[in-house]
């Protein structure tokens, strides 16, 4: 039978805009403590405020954070700690990317997404899981993306960030079975967020290729998510599009992919 479980603190990550802060804004009403985890503490601010007027009974944690700097991951445990906001629904959602060919691409950015994608969320759940074992209940969402099924091209390790971040996920999930504390993977595809204005290398360079059907409303993302969550489903794929994608492309053969993926728009910026 599945394991389900209440959870009195949620901790996101990147929820200063984008698929983080709305996340904020679906789970406030399920929790009795809220940890906001970005960069940018004036939005940060703005999000609490909100969180506060909309839910009175949510107390509301904002740190500012730098997910690259594993001294600020440290400190911000440390501070949870101190401050008695002691998760047990944790939210990685943090991420970037990066558009264009591997060759040109700028090494300082590339290992800030290794960083951010890989490195922060895995160090983030080895500090909070062990806690969430000893009181018998949590749970960890980890945003990965549709990207994480394939490999591409002129995304290629932003691809594999994400193929990293659904099979931690997948093994993680099996080693905290007996513990019931379900690990949910969520693969969206495209969605209208920052995300793809910072992956782009430049104000002219070119954007992400992807039809604007097929972009799936941040709202409608999370809400299936908490919705999978709640289901106890190892994976999530949001949208009818997006799911209907994820079949297609895992039941190809490589050899189909390779070629596939070799009539690519070329992508050199």
């Amino acid at each position: 039978m599945p394991c389900y479980a209440s959870y009195s603190c949620a901790l996101v990550t990147g929820a200063s805009s984008g698929l983080g802060e709305e996340f904020a804004l679906q789970i406030a009403p399920r929790v009795g403590k809220l940890v906001l985890v970005a960069r940018r503490e004036v939005l940060l601010q703005k999000l609490a405020d909100t969180v506060r007027e909309q839910f009175p009974h949510v107390a509301v944690a904002v740190f500012a954070v730098d997910l690259q700097n594993g001294v600020e991951r440290e400190r911000l445990v440390e501070r949870l700690s101190e401050t008695g906001f002691v998760p047990d629904l944790l939210v990685n959602n943090a991420g970037l990317g990066d558009y264009g060919e591997f060759a040109s691409s700028n090494w300082e950015k590339l290992e800030a997404m290794l960083q951010v994608n890989v490195e922060a969320l895995t160090h983030l759940t080895h500090a909070l899981v062990p806690a969430m074992i000893r009181r018998g209940s949590g749970a960890i969402v980890n945003v990965s993306s549709l990207a994480s099924v394939i490999p591409i091209p002129d995304f290629a390790v932003y691809a594999a960030t994400k193929a990293y971040v659904t099979s931690f996920s997948e093994a993680l999930r099996i080693e905290l079975r007996e513990h019931c504390i379900p690990v949910l993977a969520v693969c969206p595809g495209p969605v209208r967020t920052e995300f793809g204005k910072v992956a782009r290398r430049g104000p002219d360079a070119p954007e992400m290729p992807a039809k604007k059907s097929f972009y799936v409303p941040k709202e409608q993302v999370v809400a299936e998510s908490l919705a999978a969550l709640d289901r106890d489903a190892p994976r999530v794929y949001p949208g009818l599009k997006t799911a209907v994608a994820a079949l297609v492309l895992c039941a190809l053969p490589m050899v189909v992919l390779r070629v596939a993926m070799g009539f690519r728009p070329r992508r050199n910026g």
